[in-house]
């Protein structure tokens, strides 16, 4: 449909029409059995007309069922406009890849790239038109739940992934096999206060803008059809009705010209916030704000009408944002085909296809961590004897909890994959323990009970285990939290794995030493108990379908790991947020000082347990001295900055090597490090390349708060290492 065919049509609307195109509800309007529904149970004011009337639907799928709900809802609309179908497809649709913290481990944003294609390809042949995806929150708090969606604590690798998703779903927005993008939460959503979900998040203008805005903006730039308000405040406003945010920021200073939708009644939580009078002013703030969907609050379609017709708003916003979504849907071609992508025999072709299967197991692999490696116990020798115990040894429960149409039956559990690589008679596989301790209940999550054992049967499993343990040479223990103890809602005091793995893996080691850790999670986790008792622990977060097949690569050496941390791992819950590039303080401790009076704590030690960019190899790496093609750069000048890196050990391995750059001294203060640039090379044995990078003064440049970047002449530290914590480094002057 050209422009002025919309214009027409939004012409021809009635003043009701308009604001139900500006109405996001539920799949349970429709269909109970096949909604998803992810927001708080409350009674909303969505009258029968209105539902009828809506502009899009969360939460419902399946090629059939969708058009059978979109045939019938057109045909009963006065104009017959399309509906728009949405859902949080984060790690994959019916193909489950790893979680996004886990892809930005990979350091690998194309490959992060091919998996939101694949996703976007079987989302869109069960009929969904836009994903709630990226989110691309910068985290630095692994207390909060969602620190699973987000790909770290870093601004760089943040915009790189950012970028990489969007362009994945969306391609070409005409192909039918692709989705249109939603970046969330705008803004600054990952800095909730006490790592507590929905909470308050306090920060400066020159952090929100450093740090917090670059991400958002580069998916704005890869093309992202559409984005989501945040539940937070920004500077005491919240962010859903926040004109400036929205307008300024978003629209004028990053570009973004498509849709704005709410979270999850967010237009109507602002009365809670202490900021609108009550449901009514809020819509008015919100629609004065920009925001074009209101999903789920209700606050639209029971007020805005009224509020038009008091003359308190003009038509006009209503007009500009119901045009918005018109228009969104005329790019994805509905109006040509109301049906797009939904296909029943693209669903069989695309669904668990073994490219997808193929590509999900990669992922998986490249995702891990290898953060311990004592005695180079892994990969596990050929034909040792190894006991496989833990609650994960065969738990399919392993995509992540955003993982809504994933089925766990198609999972490949470690069992699984190790009866068919494992000679016969070489491992033994047992529980030992439940994830969670009998009975578990986690709030909010109704119907979710841990299996009540007797204590017969959980001492057996006890005896088991220690039976499994003592046979073996080497011991694989699978722990970590329950996929549920992460995700929206799921912010923990305590992130520790339960008591219960906690005694088992105490258990085993009384009667081997010689374990290996594999651990689940979908945040950085305090390891240090499990770190004391193992001789290797491999982080590989909650990896999705084919888990079981990408662990068994990595452990039996098919696969050496080259994952490094996009987050930085806690010495302890009391350090966080625990982050790389924090500020320099005017009394800064180093593990040398012998000082009171300097920024330090008495009861642990100020850095992570592991820093971000840490992940270790099969192989050795060694990386030389830093070189600068020269020491001063000029004005507008681009500096050649190099290592050479060279594979010391016996097997072939991919290191990733990473620049990092720090502002000696600048107008005000910087970051100690801030990653820049970063290369994953492929070595065999005896192998050296040289690494270059191309130093800009755009990476040297900083916000100094007035929302312009300069680069201000003076010293620089050029860091080029395998982690955060590198020393290796170059002065370089800026003329």
């Amino acid at each position: 449909m050209k422009q002025m065919e919309l214009e027409s049509l939004l012409n021809d609307m009635s003043l009701e029409e308009k604001i139900g195109q500006m109405l996001q509800i539920t799949g349970d309007f429709f269909s109970e059995d096949s909604a998803v529904v992810t927001g708080p149970e409350q009674k909303i004011p969505i009258t029968k007309e209105y539902s009828s009337l809506a502009g899009s639907v969360l939460g419902v799928m399946g090629a059939g069922n969708l058009k059978r709900i979109q045939k019938k809802f057109m045909k009963q609309h006065p104009h017959h406009i399309p509906l728009l179908f949405m859902l949080d497809i984060v790690n994959g649709y019916k193909t489950i890849y790893p979680i996004p913290l886990a892809q930005g481990a990979m350091f690998e944003p194309e490959l992060s790239r091919r998996c939101a294609r694949m996703a976007a390809e079987e989302g869109s042949a069960a009929g969904i038109h836009v994903t709630f995806s990226p989110m691309a929150d910068l985290v630095r708090d692994a207390r909060w739940g969602r620190v699973m969606e987000s790909t770290g604590e870093d601004v760089y690798l943040n915009c790189l992934y950012a970028e990489a998703m969007t362009k994945g779903y969306q391609g070409n927005l005409k192909d039918p096999d692709t989705m249109g993008a939603c970046i969330k939460h705008i803004a600054g959503y990952g800095a909730a206060e006490g790592g507590r979900e929905y909470n308050t998040a306090e920060i400066s203008e020159h952090t929100f803008r450093e740090f917090y805005l670059p991400a958002y903006e580069s998916a704005v730039r890869a093309g992202s059809v559409m984005a989501m308000t945040a539940f937070n405040t920004v500077n005491g406003i919240p962010a859903t009705i926040h004109k400036q945010l929205m307008r300024q920021i978003l629209r004028k200073e990053m570009g973004f010209e498509g849709v704005l939708i709410s979270d999850y009644s967010a237009i109507s939580e602002t009365v809670m916030h202490g900021v609108s009078e009550d449901s009514k002013d809020a819509a008015l703030r919100a629609l004065q704000s920009g925001v074009d969907i209101d999903m789920m609050s209700g606050a639209y379609p029971a007020y805005l009408k009224e509020l038009v017709e008091d003359g308190r708003i003009e038509e006009s916003f209503i007009n500009e944002s119901t045009l918005r979504v018109l228009e969104l849907k005329n790019k994805l071609g509905l109006f040509e085909n109301p049906y797009r992508g939904a296909d029943e025999e693209r669903e069989r072709k695309e669904f668990l296809s073994k490219e997808h299967r193929t590509l999900a197991r990669t992922a998986a692999s490249r995702s891990f961590v290898l953060l311990k490696n004592e005695n180079q116990i892994l990969p596990l020798q050929k034909g040792i004897k190894t006991a496989f115990i833990g609650p994960y040894t065969d738990c399919q429960e392993i995509m992540g909890s955003w993982s809504f149409a994933g089925d766990t039956k198609d999972v490949v559990t470690i069992k699984e994959a190790a009866l068919q690589v494992m000679e016969k008679g070489q491992a033994v596989y047992c529980q030992g323990s439940q994830i969670l301790p009998n009975e578990t209940k986690l709030v909010g999550f109704d119907g979710f009970c841990n299996p009540k054992l007797s204590e017969v049967k959980l001492q057996e499993m006890k005896q088991e285990a220690v039976e499994a343990a003592k046979w073996a040479e080497v011991v694989v223990m699978t722990v970590g939290e329950h996929y549920l103890q992460s995700g929206e809602a799921a912010s923990r005091g305590e992130i520790e794995i339960p008591e219960i793995q906690k005694e088992l893996l105490d258990l085993v080691y009384s009667v081997n030493p010689n374990i290996v850790a594999v651990i689940f999670n979908g945040r950085p986790l305090d390891l240090k108990h499990i770190v004391k008792r193992a001789k290797a622990v491999l982080e590989v977060w909650m990896p999705g379908t084919e888990g079981g097949h990408a662990i068994l690569d990595v452990l039996t050496g098919k696969y050496n790991p080259s994952g490094k941390l996009p987050m930085s791992f806690p010495y302890a819950v009391g350090q966080v947020p625990v982050h790389y590039d924090h500020y320099q303080t005017g009394r800064p401790y180093t593990k040398e000082s012998k000082e009171r009076y300097l920024s330090k704590y008495l009861d642990m030690p100020n850095d992570p347990l592991y820093p971000f960019g840490y992940g270790l190899s099969y192989t050795q790496f060694l990386i030389s001295p830093v070189v600068l093609e020269q020491e001063v750069m000029k004005e507008k000048q681009t500096i050649r900055v190099s290592v050479t890196v060279e594979n010391i050990g016996s097997i072939y391995g991919e290191e990733v090597v990473q620049l990092y750059v720090r502002d000696i001294k600048a107008s005000i203060a910087r970051p100690v490090k801030q990653l820049k640039g970063f290369q994953k090379i492929f070595l065999e044995p005896g192998e050296n390349r040289e690494v270059v990078f191309e130093l800009t003064q755009e990476m040297l440049s900083f916000s100094n708060g007035d929302g312009i970047r300069r680069c201000e002449p003076g010293e620089f530290e050029i860091y080029i290492g395998n982690s955060s914590d590198t020393k290796n480094k170059a002065v370089l002057t800026k003329e």
